[in-house]
């Protein structure tokens, strides 16, 4: 019982590694706004274009800042869901056989 608790903590602890270091990006506007993150939602950088802080007012940066935050977050979501299913997987098999799907 104690080695499946030591190794799913091992292996929390590789997946932990492994999405440090995958990088997602959101971008909005073609590029007005860009920020990465890494797959444990660490957000990385923030770039914003030099011409859109020219023209843009405050509402505006703010949304699309927003927005483009979101999408880093969503592709964040979407690779550590991956991640941890296919952990899941490895550390319990295929366990739907069991049930006869």
């Amino acid at each position: 019982m104690f080695d499946k608790i030591f190794e799913a903590q091992q292996k929390a602890g590789e997946m932990k590694k492994r999405l440090d270091d995958i990088t997602v990006t959101g971008t909005v506007e073609g590029g007005k706004i860009t920020v990465t993150a890494n797959a444990n939602k660490v957000i990385q950088s923030i770039v914003i274009s030099d011409e859109f802080m020219k023209e843009a007012d405050k509402d505006e940066l703010e949304e699309l800042l927003v927005t483009a935050v979101n999408k880093a977050m969503e592709q964040a979501d979407n690779i550590n869901q991956s991640e941890m299913a296919a952990m899941t997987k490895n550390m319990f098999g295929d366990l739907g056989g069991m049930f006869g799907q």
